[in-house]
């Protein structure tokens, strides 16, 4: 069953009506495995889709200019950089976030490995981090430490917790 949102509809309380509402598109978009059905501005990044009209806010808006990863997700199981695509070029696509990959109870290998290996500070890119070292392994890569690097070059942790993320992509490469 498909859940339906609208723009013109305000989901948050004292939200003002955009005029640009009267141009809004249809839109379905499949995320997590659940069937949207949208209405959205045709200028609406997928970013913007994924935490304003979905309102699954673990994709981070970061730089907004496809510099720092914060904003990765899969489309169709490759990485994406959401701040840099528009939402109406992914209709009827496959998107996953980081809140699709597990839960607290049952995470994904990749999460359990960034809690083990501390491989997180703020906490900020720690998402589109996840979400490019899942991708990263159905990827062409080298096994050592430069190659997992190098693949990771496009997401950028401010608090400088590089080794500890290398570390734990690493520990689930070895068990893969």
């Amino acid at each position: 069953m498909a859940t339906t949102f609208d723009s013109t509809m305000s989901t948050r309380a004292g939200k003002a009506e955009n005029p640009a509402d009267a141009f809004a598109i249809p839109l379905a978009l499949r995320i997590n495995g659940k069937e949207y059905s949208l209405r959205v501005d045709p200028r609406t990044t997928l970013l913007d889709c994924i935490r304003e009209s979905v309102e699954l806010t673990g994709t981070k808006k970061g730089c907004d200019h496809g510099q720092c990863g914060a904003c990765t997700v899969h489309v169709n199981g490759r990485r994406v950089l959401s701040c840099l695509s528009l939402a109406l070029l992914h209709d009827g696509l496959e998107i996953t976030t980081v809140e699709g990959l597990g839960t607290p109870e049952a995470m994904h290998p990749m999460q359990a490995a960034f809690l083990t290996c501390d491989a997180y500070q703020c906490g900020y890119c720690t998402s589109g981090q996840i979400m490019s070292a899942v991708a990263l392994l159905n990827e062409p890569c080298g096994p050592d430490d430069a190659a997992v690097k190098e693949l990771m070059s496009g997401n950028i942790c401010r608090c400088g917790a590089y080794a500890n993320i290398v570390a734990a992509i690493q520990q689930v490469r070895k068990r893969a």
